[in-house]
Order: structure tokens, then C-alpha cells, then sequence
């Protein structure tokens, strides 16, 4: 039976599939914020690895396939942020002072954990594009000397936390405007968090879409400064 899934090009294909289709059933069944689907998903495929005896490079060999569609699946997002194009014009000082200040706060934060923790060098550059969307975090991390896949992990520990918790956080501190709620959903979650920015509303979701892309090349800049920083 292992013999048969690792020969498989499709193994990795279905199993992504199904564990997430699995993921949404007990989201829209619980209806709570642990159930993430991705978070589900995550978990199920890799308990299924390991009781299946199966090696990850032969599960990736075709669940890459639908890695392919991440950049195109981000690019899409620019729809709803040109349906809210004027909105966009009328509050752009404080959507570019928003991401910005976004942006250092997560650099920053950085590092301060290895400076208070002694990271080493590619521990620290690991870390540094932990907000933003996997398509540009991994270039960022392989070409400064980090870990690609602990980046691709903890970007994705990133975007799931942000999708859980980024509801109650704007409730506890009372951030009511649909504008704030997104440039700091997106900011600091990437596409994951994006998509309960969507489900909270479309201004939400185009100013967390525009944050993504507005994000990510500002954290490319950023984070070769800060690279520098911490040796």
C-alpha cells in the first residue's frame, strides 16, 4: 500500500484535497476558530504521513502541483481591491502609513525574539518574512540564508493565527473601521488572513488584499536592511 501511494503522481494531489475538504466540514460544523481549515488540513496530512510511512519528498512530488496556483490564487485578489478603487484614493495616507508601520512592527519584533532568545544569523532571516504571502517569503528567505521550509512553515502558523484571531483582536480594541481592519489583516496575516478579512467584508477584504501586495515588496526592502542587523 505505501509502495502503491508513494508511485502514485497523484497521492499528494488528493490527500491535499481531501484534507482540506475535511477542514471546511468541521469549520462549518463546530463553527469555531481552532478548526481553521488549512490548520486541519495541515494536521491531517501529516498524521496520515507518518501512520502511512510515506516520505515527504514523495507526497510533495504531487502536491507541488497545487503550490503552482499560489501566485496566480494571490494575484486574483486584486479584484476586489479595484472594486474599492475609490476608496482606495480617499484614505491612501493612511493605508501607506498603515502598511508601513505594519511592516517595521513585524521586522522589528524579529529582531527583538533573536536578540532575546540568541538566534543565530539564519534562524533570524528565517523569521524575518514571516507576514507576508509564501510566493514572495521564501525567495526573501533562500536568498538571504535562512531555512526555506521553516519560513513556508511559519508563514503559514502566521496567516492561520491571523485568520483565527484577527475577529477578537479588532473586537477587543474596539477597531471598528473597515479600512483599519484590513490594512492590519493583511499586513500582518498575508493571503490566509485575507480570506477572514473577506468574510468580514469587501472593504475589509480589498484593503487586506491591497496590504499583501503592498506588503510584501516593502518587507523585500526591509528585510535586507534588517538582515544586516543581527549577524
Amino acid at each position: 500500500m505505501t509502495e502503491l501511494l508513494q508511485n502514485s503522481v497523484y497521492f499528494g494531489v488528493i490527500i491535499s484535497i481531501l484534507s482540506y475538504e475535511a477542514g471546511l466540514f468541521l469549520k462549518k460544523k463546530c463553527k469555531l476558530a481552532i478548526c481553521n481549515p488549512l490548520l486541519i488540513a495541515t494536521a491531517a496530512t501529516m498524521i496520515f504521513l507518518i501512520l502511512s510511512n510515506v516520505p515527504y519528498d514523495s507526497y510533495y512530488e504531487g502536491a507541488k502541483y497545487i503550490s503552482y496556483l499560489l501566485t496566480p490564487a494571490t494575484v486574483c485578489l486584486a479584484i476586489p481591491l479595484y472594486e474599492q478603487f475609490e476608496m482606495l484614493k480617499n484614505n491612501w495616507k493612511a493605508i501607506v502609513f498603515g502598511i508601513l508601520s505594519g511592516v517595521l512592527t513585524s521586522l522589528v519584533c524579529v529582531l527583538v525574539m533573536a536578540i532575546l532568545f540568541g538566534l543565530g544569523h539564519a534562524e533570524y532571516v528565517t523569521l524575518l518574512p514571516k507576514s507576508i504571502t509564501t510566493a514572495i517569503g521564501m525567495g526573501i528567505s533562500e536568498e538571504l540564508g535562512g531555512y526555506v521550509t521553516i519560513s513556508v512553515a511559519i508563514i503559514i502558523i502566521t496567516g492561520v493565527l491571523g485568520n483565527m484571531f484577527a475577529e477578537g483582536i479588532c473586537r477587543i480594541f474596539k477597531i471598528e473601521d473597515p479600512v483599519a481592519k484590513g490594512i492590519a489583516i493583511g499586513t500582518s496575516s498575508h493571503a490566509i488572513g485575507t480570506t477572514k478579512a473577506m468574510e468580514m467584508g469587501e472593504i475589509e477584504g480589498a484593503m487586506s488584499s491591497l496590504s499583501i501586495a503592498v506588503a510584501g515588496l516593502l518587507t523585500v526592502v526591509g528585510a535586507s536592511i534588517f538582515a544586516g542587523f543581527w549577524i
